[in-house]
């Protein structure tokens, strides 16, 4: 029974807890920012061990939790009086904030309120509640029957979808789950469901689908009701044709979809509307959609009301059921892909009554929205680019090199629109995306424009921010902005290379990229499905393609440890950055195989399989030499993989392997009398000092001779993709941070900055910005540099022996050349900061440590130098407990 002190201590923690989940001061030691399954309140889940974590909100020094409880039950006030209660952890010593569900199987459907106590430093204790909601949990569950218009993949128009039905009781609450092959828009009494673009995510259709769940609470009514679906294309029926041949997909068909609301009224009973014969359908006035290429929509043929309850949709037909894409149909649980942020036409450019450019100063991935008036039948073509030519008119020639259109209908990022003639219009595509600046807008009659006609929209996986760097240089300031502008711009549900001419998921790209996407963005719920889809991906002899997801392209070129390391490379790095483990034990099995299988074709401990050092400046080392090296990278993580999760005969065999690749690599590869690799490169050089592969009493002079070989390219860079990600790095980590950082901020060809001052807002995938090919304007796969940042001059680093930033390395370089720096980061357990500031011939160095963790601080002292606290000594490492901290080096 809940006493009346239980009661009003519950009532006053529900009061509280808005606050708390917004951080707001007051109670210290509070639990906040509360999460299930990495995101914030879930509906729709399907874990059935689901992961809880938090945050202590307690700014004081030396803040920590010694001690945790949960409570997961089906009502929110049994949480406290422990009726409906289907797990209790009991009070446990512990300052772990991240913990998996133990209690009795979870049931579908069901919402569950869960409930944190913890006890600070000083013992007091102080709680929070959050929910969780299961979803379908499994397929028998699903009432709905897949349904189309069609079996034909050639059909053009989107096709609509509607059914009126009846809720006679009151409503208490509504979910609508949605699984699709392709893409879906849902409609409820004529409006969008959610504010969610290209759902569901891009995945191996055949393997696995995905469903989205919604609370359409708000959007049903007592009485009739209307629900309609409009149905798009996606990766699943796609009709344009590229080189990849996406076209030919062994699970391409017209698109499909299978839906249930299930309603729970007041009165406690259920009712489910499903998807099935009874639902109509017709061609909409999306008359073409690709996901590659563009949209093209006809106003002319609108059916006004077509999604509300009085509609009159007697000429529509019936409906076609259809087989699921795959059986196996699983809850998508991560940030969705939203129209992040409006970015306003900044100029316009009247080319001639029927032509018009409009730049929006800044390149991105998303969509353009035209507000235009116009005569019936109108034609409007927006081409979409990053370019112009000399003459003004836009430049498409840099991205639609791998197009292989078979006629004229489906122009490159060139949205279609013809105009009803009733009045201004608007028009933004639907089932696409691209990647542009620049907008082209010309008519086959004359029609009036302003700059205010053109809206883009930046469109990305919602990924929070969790990061932030700024500085004295204004250059390095641009780069990490231009770097998590092409970061999110190929950040779709999936990473990709570019956002205009592939929109593939490029395994090399992507483990590049991965730090950058880490220090600045949440992005785990993503990488997580990201590595399901390598999972239904990998052939039984291990083998990964070189684009993820695919149609079966890349099996047989551009794949190798260079490539496809990321089955190893994203789970380490997201369990250094979370804690978090689950992602280890989900892919063990996969990066086993996938390490088996080069040991099989390379006995020797050397692999040739790989593309190199892609995209160099102007030398290139073996792709033995490269490729062999992520081999090491493998075979390493999978040893501390398996340690980890006890498996110590397989740590003990990836362990000998690991020295076995080291072993061969530098019989082969290091000169110990010239202490050099190779023939001398910065990539020789730079890759085996960041991943470990030099031996420690070379380590001195091979970073002497990288930093020779570097001032020798006037501080410049001479390296490609995989360069790019060790060469900062190993001069930072190695005594030469100050040449690292002439290097990172160079306005001169060839460098990052190079691109920034000739007006780059984004990363380029060529450092040659005149050159003839591959010279795509917004690429991820130089973006390292963001992560440097962070990592060269903030010196924040995670502790491999205690992940997700529970104890902080902190290795400030305090270079010559910048007079200020600050890097946040907002980890599992809350921000940390390293900040610097010259003063003459001091620096000021400030922290701050999260709560419940620590951290370890490296002084960079020179001669004489000394670090102060408060007046005081501190040594040269420094161990912190969680608090902010100031020091003056002098």
């Amino acid at each position: 029974m809940m006493t009346k002190q239980n009661s009003l201590r519950y009532l006053l923690m529900l009061f509280l807890l808005p606050l708390a989940q917004h951080a707001f001061s007051f109670a210290p030691g509070m639990p906040v920012e509360l999460q299930c399954e990495h995101l914030i309140r879930p509906i729709g889940i399907d874990a059935p061990n689901p992961r809880f974590s938090w945050k202590m909100n307690d700014p004081r020094q030396g803040a920590r939790q010694l001690a945790y409880r949960i409570v997961v039950g089906r009502d929110s006030a049994g949480l406290v009086s422990g009726k409906e209660t289907v797990w209790a952890s009991g009070k446990l010593a512990s300052a772990s904030n991240l913990v998996s569900y133990q209690g009795k199987a979870l049931e579908a459907f069901t919402k569950y309120y869960w409930l944190v106590e913890t006890w600070d430093k000083d013992g007091k204790a102080a709680s929070a509640t959050s929910s969780f909601e299961m979803g379908m949990l499994k397929s028998a569950n699903w009432k709905g029957t897949w349904i189309s218009d069609s079996q034909d993949p050639n059909t053009k128009p989107a096709p609509y979808f509607r059914k009126v039905f009846a809720a006679e009781k009151k409503i208490a609450s509504a979910r609508a789950y949605v699984a699709c092959g392709g893409l879906y828009e849902l409609y409820l009494n004529g409006r969008k469901v959610g504010n969610h673009r290209l759902d569901p995510m891009y995945t191996r259709f055949d393997r696995r689908t995905l469903y989205v769940t919604y609370d359409v609470t708000s959007q049903l009514q007592t009485g009739k009701n209307a629900v309609g679906v409009l149905l798009g294309n996606g990766w699943y029926n796609h009709q344009s044709t590229a080189v990849w041949d996406f076209h030919k997909a062994p699970w391409r068909n017209r698109p499909t979809f299978c839906l249930d609301i299930r309603i729970t009224y007041a009165d406690g009973s259920t009712e489910t509307v499903s998807s099935g014969r009874d639902w109509k359908t017709a061609l909409s006035p999306v008359i073409f959609n690709s996901i590659y290429t563009a949209e093209h929509y006809d106003a002319r043929q609108e059916q006004l009301g077509w999604n509300i309850v009085n509609f009159d949709d007697s000429k529509w037909r019936g409906v076609i059921p259809r087989s699921a894409p795959s059986d196996n149909i699983v809850a998508q649980a991560l940030h969705p892909v939203r129209n992040v942020e409006t970015v306003p036409a900044r100029s316009m450019n009247k080319i001639n009554d029927t032509a018009y450019v409009f730049d929006l100063g800044r390149n991105i991935s998303g969509v353009s929205q035209i507000r235009v008036s116009g005569k019936a039948g109108t034609v409007i073509r927006l081409k979409h680019t990053e370019r112009l030519y000399a003459n003004g008119r836009v430049d498409m020639s840099n991205i639609d090199q791998h197009y292989r259109p078979t006629d004229d209908k489906d122009p490159f990022q060139t949205d279609i629109f013809i105009l009803s003639g009733n009045g201004e219009e608007s028009f933004m595509p639907h089932f696409n995306y691209k990647g542009f600046q620049y907008i082209e807008v010309t008519a086959d009659q004359p029609v009036q424009l302003s700059q205010q006609s053109i809206t883009g929209y930046f469109m990305h996986s919602d990924v929070p921010v969790l990061g932030k760097v700024s500085s004295a240089n204004p250059t390095i300031d641009k780069i990490w902005f231009a770097a998590n502008n092409s970061y999110l711009s190929n950040f779709f549900g999936y990473p990709t290379d570019c956002p205009q001419r592939e929109k593939n998921g490029w395994t090399g790209d992507a483990h590049i990229a991965v730090e950058t996407g880490l220090y600045n963005f949440d992005g785990i719920t993503v990488y997580e499905k990201w590595l399901a889809d390598h999972r239904d991906e990998q052939q039984p002899n291990g083998v990964l393609p070189s684009i993820i997801p695919t149609d079966g392209w890349g099996y047989e070129w551009g794949n190798g440890p260079d490539w496809t390391s990321t089955i190893a490379i994203i789970p380490w790095n997201i369990y250094k950055y979370y804690g978090d483990s689950k992602i280890l034990a989900d892919n063990y099995s996969n990066m086993k195989r996938y390490v088996d299988h080069i040991t099989d074709i390379a006995p020797s401990g050397l692999t040739e399989w790989g593309l190199g050092d892609w995209v160099p400046v102007s030398t290139k080392p073996p792709v033995e030499f490269t490729s062999s090296v992520y081999y090491f990278v493998d075979a390493t993580i999978l040893a501390k993989t398996a340690k980890l999760l006890n498996k110590p005969e397989d740590a003990q065999q990836y362990a000998a392997l690991a020295d076995k690749i080291k072993a061969a690599f530098n019989q082969k590869y290091l000169n110990t009398g010239t202490s050099s690799y190779g023939t001398g490169l910065q990539t020789e050089l730079s890759m085996p000092l960041y991943w470990g592969l030099v031996p420690e009493d070379q380590k001195a002079k091979i970073a002497a001779n990288l930093a020779k070989k570097v001032q020798e390219a006037n501080n410049h860079i001479d390296v490609g993709l995989l360069g790019t990600k060790a060469i900062l790095n190993a001069l930072s980590e190695n005594g030469y941070a100050d040449l690292a950082y002439k290097v990172a901020a160079q306005e001169t060809y060839p460098s990052w900055g190079w691109w920034i001052v000739n007006g780059a807002t984004t990363l380029y995938e060529n450092w040659r910005i005149d050159a003839k090919n591959d010279i795509s304007l917004n690429h991820i796969m130089f973006g390292e540099v963001g992560a440097w940042l962070y990592k060269g001059l903030g010196g924040i680093f995670t502790d491999e022996q205690q992940p997700g930033f529970r104890n902080v390395i902190l290795r400030p370089n305090f270079v010559t050349g910048l007079d200020h720096f600050e890097a946040s980061h907002e980890g599992p357990y809350g921000k940390i900061v390293s900040s610097w500031k010259k003063n003459g011939n001091a620096v000021t160095y400030e922290v701050t440590v999260p709560p419940n963790s620590t951290a370890t601080v490296y002084f960079p002292l020179n001669g004489r130098q000394k670090a102060y606290a408060g007046g005081k000594v501190a040594g040269e490492k420094t161990q912190l407990q969680a608090g902010k901290y100031a020091f003056e080096i002098r």
